[in-house]
């Protein structure tokens, strides 16, 4: 993605949350499903395949025999087992598969990668994000689209700050991949919900009420009266979402509202995939006792580990 892309992106961003929108918005974020198939071992293992590799990777299992199922599982396990100490427990098992569930997230890192990395250092400063995202558009005091850029930069400076844990302005890729999804790391949440709120207190007093939050959602021009989902939402917020019933959202009731704390489907899946495999019951795995039940975790078909191994390397 160019950055003239990614400021259209962004302006686009802008137009969406400052603006009234005309059809509902979801503001929440869930974790995504782990596979769009059943989960029935005893019709087939396919959801514990798009679980454990993601679904991307698990569609190019189609040629490998056995033999070669088994021998390229053994170098998964090797880093899955990031202690090696010989064993693959759930936590390192969990912590797999939602990094395969990341995929998709981190090729899309990879897409932008070499627009900011201007000097090919492997990494990217804050003056690169800056220079390439707003370089041209900040000399302009009044531009034509008349969006405010110094403003939008302010607020991406705030939250490189907070993705840049070693405080040095100049982020890894897993440090810019935190900057550009916020939502997918515990350390990020809090911005999220704060510029949520910056984008929906339309009054600025540090909380939202109820007529900003269905503002954000719907606007009444050309309705005259509200559809259903409407009064829904208004119900939502004074039964749910307001819980001191103060009639507004402090932080922590819109944290809850858009970071629900969703049913960890990764770690439901790592104890079941430990339950089949553990074959002497000691709570975790060793490579022979994943090899051995290689097809539930990855079948018999083909796929190009190598490229799945050095993309899982890369975070």
């Amino acid at each position: 993605m160019g950055c003239r892309q990614i400021l259209l992106c962004l302006a686009l961003y802008v137009v969406c949350t400052l603006s009234k929108p005309t059809e509902k918005k979801d503001r929440v974020h869930h974790d995504p499903q782990l596979s769009d198939k059943v989960h029935n071992d005893g019709e087939s293992f396919d959801y514990d395949h798009d679980a454990f590799l993601g679904a991307e990777d698990a569609k190019t299992f189609d040629q490998l025999t056995p033999e070669e199922s088994k021998e390229r599982l053994g170098m998964i396990v090797d880093k899955i087992d990031e202690d090696k100490d010989g064993y693959v427990t759930e936590d390192e098992l969990k912590a797999w598969i939602k990094k395969a569930q990341k995929m998709y997230i981190y090729d899309n890192v990879d897409r932008q990668w070499n627009d900011f990395d201007v000097n090919n250092d492997g990494s990217i400063s804050w003056d690169e994000y800056r220079n390439v995202t707003y370089g041209t558009y900040l000399d302009d005091p009044d531009p034509e689209d008349g969006f405010n850029y110094k403003q939008m930069m302010t607020r991406d400076e705030r939250r490189f700050k907070l993705a840049d844990k070693d405080g040095n302005l100049i982020a890894t890729k897993e440090e810019f991949t935190a900057f550009l999804h916020p939502e997918e790391y515990d350390y990020m949440k809090d911005i999220v919900v704060l510029e949520t709120m910056e984008d929906i207190d339309k009054n600025g007093d540090g909380f939202i009420d109820l007529d900003e939050y269905i503002g954000d959602m719907y606007s009444h021009e050309g309705d005259p009266q509200e559809p259903e989902w409407v009064k829904s939402e208004r119900e939502q917020f004074v039964e749910f979402r307001d819980k001191n019933r103060d009639g507004k959202m402090d932080k922590e009731e819109t944290k809850d509202w858009i970071l629900p704390s969703d049913y960890d489907h990764a770690e439901a899946e790592a104890k079941h995939l430990v339950y089949e495999s553990d074959q002497d019951k000691d709570g975790k795995l060793t490579k022979e006792e994943v090899v051995n039940k290689y097809d539930l975790f990855v079948g018999s078909q083909a796929t190009d580990f190598g490229e799945a191994l050095v993309r899982h390397d890369e975070f």
